[in-house]
């Protein structure tokens, strides 16, 4: 079988992965991911690569909650081992800890799928899709 059919790998995956981590272009990693919040730009404003193809849906999500349950995890241990805090000043801590986090690593995450996904040609993002 011919490897003629199959797209050459020129898209490197750890760079665009990094630029998305940094909430920029996957391709230049000079433009702006985002325009908003967690609303991915139709077209980089740099290279203008087309942006708007992403299909991250709930992958960011699942993957901050990941994230944070593993670092709080290791907090609330160590809180209730070395500190023993009163139990409100624990709950209330540990959600501020949990909201903040969370709102720091969304767009990151989503960064990150949608670096991934321009790197593998996925959902649009390819030569002959």
């Amino acid at each position: 079988m011919s490897d003629a059919h199959f797209p050459i790998d020129d898209r490197h995956t750890k760079s665009a992965v990094m630029h998305g981590l940094r909430q920029r272009c996957p391709n230049c990693g000079e433009g702006r991911l985002f325009t908003r919040y967690l609303k991915v730009a139709d077209n980089c404003p740099s290279c203008n690569e087309e942006l708007f193809h992403h299909r991250a849906d709930d992958g960011p999500a699942y993957l901050t909650i990941l994230v944070v349950g593993h670092i709080l995890g290791f907090v609330i241990h160590f809180m209730w081992v070395y500190l023993r805090p009163e139990p409100w000043v624990m709950a209330s801590t540990l959600t501020v800890a949990a909201v903040a986090l969370s709102l720091y690593l969304l767009p990151r995450m989503k960064g990150m799928v949608v670096g991934i996904q321009w790197a593998r040609r996925m959902h649009g993002f390819g030569h002959n899709s």
